[in-house]
């Protein structure tokens, strides 16, 4: 198989991400891929999503940038999610929501009350 196929899953995601600038070849066994993303959250998916393959380490040469280092990035609310919940993921601690409900004052009045749908800013870990 090809590693443009068994990485397929990569390509699509960073186009559905709008990566800029970016693009891969196949050189010396291994894909060369590149781009930039606006925020490093959509640069570590790409990553979480490269490591999802058996042997990454030894096929992937990856150059992802993030250009806006204000945020971490930009999140969409979706069912079932909290500010903890989001808090846990992003900083390892439950207990850290009031950062990310602070950064979103202007859409959020409480921090119990977040809609599916909503783009959150997540503060820089």
């Amino acid at each position: 198989m090809a590693l443009a196929d068994k990485y397929g899953d990569v390509l699509g995601l960073a186009q559905q991400l709008g990566v800029r600038n970016g693009n891969w070849k196949e050189e010396g066994g291994k894909i060369h891929m590149w781009g930039t993303t606006d925020y490093q959250l959509e640069a570590n998916l790409l990553w979480d999503k490269i490591k999802e393959h058996p042997n990454w380490e030894n096929e992937v040469v990856a150059n992802i940038q993030a250009e806006k280092k204000d945020l971490y990035g930009i999140y969409t609310v979706k069912s079932g999610d909290t500010l903890s919940k989001l808090a846990k993921h992003f900083y390892g601690d439950a207990q850290k929501y009031p950062v990310i409900f602070e950064a979103n004052r202007d859409q959020l009045k409480d921090p119990d009350k977040i809609q599916v749908g909503q783009k959150l800013r997540i503060p820089n870990p």
